[in-house]
């Protein structure tokens, strides 16, 4: 067997040394980018809005109540029905208007029976004055009696005034008892939904103390979103600005409207008075911990129904927004600068780290627009840089 030559060993030598030198040499280079943790710059759309519960209710509805006292005899309607103003909706027993009625009629009759007799002194009064006037003139008659016959004409003439001021007088409550009898007589002052009813055929409504409600009818396009602003997001909410809102029973479903109105005052907590205005009960609460939450209204279409009354609602009311502009999380940004310039770490292929200043635009707190400093598909480092940098 021969011995291996010296130039052979020598590079078999060499080749088992070129993996060990290669590792080594990899070692000793950058490690890239692929083992850092890093974000890619994106194009996107941005949105700065402020959010808020709402509830839903019609913008224009009315309450039908009960001017005359009496048992509920029928209820034309059901919730749900639509109805055209001046339909019929409930009628309510006559009888004890009709009474009053039919009592004020004798009552004006009796004083216009009255009224013709007090005529008929009157006039009897007339002519014994005549009488003594022409006796005067004659010298036939004492002054005294001048005087009687002209008193008593004046008086009559006072009852016979008397009497017509009772006469329409009585004719003032003829009438009210002709309005109070057609009350009896509930018609729709608008045409809209019945949303709600709230007696029973067979009632007894006094409406002496209060007007009792019967029923309700509704527009239910357009609905109003009753939105509760909390105090630190109402500065940033103006009338007019555009917002929109979802609902549970919408799915992904978006409405889109405009900001009508800030109430100027938050409703009052219910244990201290009642919400008068119409508005949902406030979820504000009472004490060192309450919650000042205001109202603001926005209008939105609903000629498919498919809003209804009550429903809750979330509310974005929207500051401002940018569509397919740089975007990045804000979690990859180092700290600000001042109010819209900060820092950002791009990791280049090979894993070098450069800062870069950056100009900032509008965030939604997640993400935030980049105006300059950036380009779309930069790798930015979020987290440690383990060592490596630029």
């Amino acid at each position: 067997m021969k011995r291996p030559r010296p130039a052979r060993r020598a590079l078999l030598a060499v080749a088992c040394l070129i993996p060990l030198i290669a590792l080594a040499a990899w070692q000793m280079l950058p490690p890239g980018r692929d083992g850092l943790p890093t974000v890619t710059v994106t194009r996107g759309n941005i949105e700065n809005s402020v959010t808020a519960l709402g509830t839903l209710q019609p913008r224009r509805y009315v309450d039908v109540g009960a001017q005359a006292s009496g048992q509920i005899r029928k209820i034309h309607v059901e919730a749900g029905d639509q109805v055209q103003e001046g339909e019929l909706l409930v009628e309510i027993d006559p009888a004890t208007q009709q009474a009053k009625l039919d009592a004020s009629r004798y009552s004006i009759e009796n004083l216009k029976a009255q009224l013709q007799e007090q005529k008929a002194q009157h006039e009897l009064a007339r002519q014994k004055y005549q009488r003594q006037q022409r006796l005067v003139a004659g010298n036939a008659t004492r002054e005294e009696d001048v005087q009687t016959a002209k008193a008593e004409l004046s008086a009559t003439q006072a009852r016979v005034d008397m009497f017509l001021a009772q006469i329409r007088q009585a004719q003032a409550n003829l009438r009210s008892d002709e309005a109070e009898l057609g009350y009896t007589r509930i018609y729709a002052p608008m045409s809209g939904t019945v949303v709600a009813v709230d007696a029973r055929v067979g009632q007894t409504l006094n409406a002496q103390q209060q007007t009792p409600l019967i029923l309700r009818i509704a527009k239910l396009s357009p609905m109003t979103v009753w939105a509760e602003v909390s105090e630190a997001d109402i500065g940033h909410v103006k009338p007019g600005m555009a917002a929109y809102f979802t609902t549970l029973a919408g799915g992904s479903r978006r409405w889109t409207s405009t900001v009508r109105q800030i109430l100027p005052i938050p409703p009052k907590p219910l244990n201290e008075t009642s919400q008068g205005n119409g508005s949902p009960s406030s979820t504000s609460k009472t004490g060192s911990g309450r919650v000042v939450l205001y109202t603001v209204l926005l209008d939105v279409d609903n000629t498919d129904n498919a809003l209804m009354a009550e429903m809750t609602t979330q509310v974005f009311f929207v500051a401002s927004q940018v569509k397919d502009a740089l975007t990045v999380p804000v979690a990859a940004l180092l700290g600000s600068q001042g109010t819209d310039r900060t820092i950002a770490r791009v990791v280049a292929k090979n894993g070098a780290i450069v800062e870069r200043e950056i100009r900032l635009g509008i965030s939604d707190r997640l993400r935030v627009e980049v105006l300059d400093g950036l380009n779309e598909g930069d790798h930015l480092l979020i987290g440690p840089a383990n060592g490596n940098g630029g």
